[in-house]
C-alpha cells in the first residue's frame, strides 16, 4: 500500500489541522468503499428487475469493502483513468458478478452520489462539532451575562455593554450559521443514476425503453444510499450545489474569524480584558521569553481567511460547466472539498477550546470603564437632561464642547476636570441640579439597557436550538 513520510509534501491537513474523524471521511479509503456502495446500489436494484442475478449480486456483496488502492493504482498507471480502474479492481475480485458492475453507468453515476454521500457525513460532523461551540458559548454569556465593559466603535471608547452581551453577538452569528449549514445539509442530494449526459437512455435502454421502469429504478438506488437525487441534470450533478455548501462553511468560518479577532485586541495588553489560556510549558516567542500571544486566535484568522477564498472557486465550477459537462472542476475539487471540510473542522475544534479556555481579565475590565468614565457617561447624562425638558440638539452640542476642548481620553485627571465643568454649566445646571449631574457621571457601571437580559435569552436560546 502507498505510504507517505515527511519526506516527501503532505498538506498540514493531513497530519496537522483537522480531526482524524474528518480526515477518514475525506481518505481514499472512504471514497473507494463509497464507489462500491454506490454501484452495489446499483446492481441491487437491477437485481430486483432482472438484470443481475442472485449469485452475481452475492459476490459483489461480498467483496463491497475489500478496497485495495496498490491494485488500482498499478491499473490506473496503465488505462489513465481512475474510475475505471477501481471499477477493474472490483470486478477483479469477483469473478461471477465483475461483469455485470456499471451496467448502464457513466463515472459520474458513481462519482457524484459518492461525494454527495460524503458532502452530507462532512456536514453532519460539522453540525456535531457545532453543537458543542453553541453550548460552550452559551455556558460563556451566561457567566458573563451582566458584567459590565466598556464598550468600543470605530475601536474607540462608545458605551458600556456586558462581557455577556459582547459574547452574544457571536452566539447570534453561529446560529445562524448553524441554521444555514442545516438547510444546505437537508437538501444535498445526489445526481441518481442518469447516464453520459444526464437522460437516462442507458437505464432506459436497458429495461426496453420503459421510461417509468427506469425512473423507478433511479428511485430504489437512491433509497438504499438514502440520499435524493436532483430530477435533471447534465453528466454532473449541478455543481451550485457544491458553491452552496462552500458559501455555508465559508459563512461559519467569517463568525469565528470575528470572534477571534476580537479575542486577538482585547488581549492587547492596551486593553488586556481578554486572553486565551496560555500552558505552563507553553513558549511564545523565540526570542522574547515574555511573550504570551494568541496564537490559536490566529491560526483561526489564517486558516479562515483561507476558507473565504475557496467558493469563489466552487462558483467557477458551476459557471463554467458547460453544456452537458466539461472536466475543468475534476482535479481541483479532489483539493476544494477536502479541504473545505478539514479547515471548517480545525476551526471548530480551536474555537471551542479557545472559548473553553476564555480568561476574563476582571480588574482590567474595571479599569478600562474608569478610564473612560467620563465619555462612557456623556449619553446617560443627555438622556436625563432630555427628560427633565432640555432641547436634545443644543444640548448635544453644548456637551459636545466640553468633551472636545477636555481632551479627556485615557486621561482621569482631564475626566475630573469634564465633570466639574458639566457639574457648574448654567446651561445644564436649568435642568438638573450639580449633584445629579456629577452621579450621572460617575455611575455608567449600571448604563447597559436590556443587555444582560437579552444575553441570557441567548444562551437559552443556543441550548435550545
Amino acid at each position: 500500500m502507498t505510504t507517505f513520510s515527511h519526506d516527501t509534501f503532505v498538506s498540514p491537513l493531513t497530519w496537522r489541522y483537522g480531526s482524524v474523524e474528518m480526515r477518514q471521511l475525506w481518505s481514499e479509503i472512504h471514497k473507494r468503499k463509497l464507489l462500491r456502495r454506490v454501484w452495489f446500489a446499483l446492481a441491487k436494484v437491477q437485481h430486483e428487475v432482472g438484470l443481475v442475478t442472485a449469485e452475481q449480486l452475492n459476490d459483489l456483496h461480498e467483496k463491497v469493502d475489500h478496497v485495495d488502492i496498490d491494485r488500482a493504482t498499478e491499473i490506473e498507471k496503465d488505462i489513465k483513468h481512475d474510475l475505471m480502474a477501481e471499477l477493474h479492481t472490483y470486478a477483479e475480485q469477483c469473478p461471477v458478478g465483475g461483469a455485470v458492475l456499471h451496467l448502464g453507468a457513466t463515472s459520474m453515476d458513481v462519482l457524484d452520489n459518492a461525494d454527495a454521500l460524503r458532502i452530507k457525513e462532512s456536514l453532519i460532523l460539522v453540525q456535531s462539532k457545532m453543537k458543542s461551540l453553541r453550548d460552550a458559548f452559551a455556558d460563556l454569556i451566561e457567566l458573563w451575562a451582566s458584567t459590565t465593559a466598556m464598550g468600543f466603535t470605530h475601536l474607540q471608547p462608545a458605551e458600556p455593554t456586558t462581557i455577556g452581551y459582547r459574547l452574544a453577538q457571536y452566539g447570534q452569528d453561529l446560529l445562524i450559521d448553524y441554521a444555514e449549514i442545516l438547510r444546505v445539509s437537508g437538501g444535498i442530494r445526489g445526481k441518481g443514476f442518469k447516464g453520459a449526459v444526464g437522460s437516462s437512455a442507458s437505464y432506459v435502454e436497458l429495461l426496453d425503453g420503459n421510461v417509468s421502469k427506469a425512473e423507478d429504478l433511479e428511485r430504489r438506488a437512491m433509497e438504499i444510499l438514502n440520499i435524493d437525487c436532483f430530477p435533471v441534470s447534465t453528466q454532473t450533478y449541478p455543481r451550485k450545489q457544491d458553491w452552496l455548501v462552500l458559501n455555508s462553511l465559508a459563512g461559519l468560518g467569517a463568525t469565528l474569524y470575528r470572534f477571534a479577532f476580537d479575542v486577538r485586541i482585547l488581549q492587547s495588553p492596551l486593553i488586556g480584558e481578554w486572553s486565551e489560556a496560555f500552558e505552563q510549558d507553553q513558549v511564545g516567542s523565540s526570542a522574547m521569553p515574555f511573550k504570551t500571544n494568541p496564537i490559536n486566535a490566529e491560526k483561526i484568522d489564517s486558516l479562515a481567511r483561507y476558507l473565504a477564498s475557496l467558493p469563489r472557486v466552487a462558483w467557477d465550477n458551476a459557471a463554467h460547466s458547460l453544456l452537458e459537462r466539461t472536466l475543468d472542476d475534476s482535479a481541483n475539487r479532489r483539493i476544494l472539498l477536502p479541504q473545505a471540510f478539514l479547515i471548517v473542522d480545525e476551526l471548530l475544534g480551536a474555537a471551542t477550546n479557545l472559548v473553553t479556555g476564555l480568561e476574563i481579565n476582571e480588574s482590567a475590565t474595571g479599569h478600562n470603564l474608569d478610564v473612560f468614565m467620563g465619555l462612557a457617561a456623556i449619553e446617560p447624562l443627555l438622556m436625563a437632561l432630555c427628560k427633565a425638558g432640555a432641547n436634545r440638539q443644543e444640548m448635544h452640542e453644548n456637551i459636545r464642547k466640553h468633551v472636545v476642548r477636555a481632551r479627556i481620553v485615557g486621561d482621569s485627571d482631564n475626566t475630573n476636570k469634564l465633570i466639574e465643568n458639566l457639574s457648574s454649566d448654567g446651561y445644564l445646571l436649568q435642568y438638573l441640579s450639580a449633584d445629579e449631574i456629577s452621579q450621572k457621571l460617575q455611575s455608567v457601571d449600571k448604563y447597559v439597557g436590556f443587555a444582560p437580559e437579552h444575553a441570557r435569552s441567548m444562551a437559552l436560546e443556543l441550548r435550545d436550538y
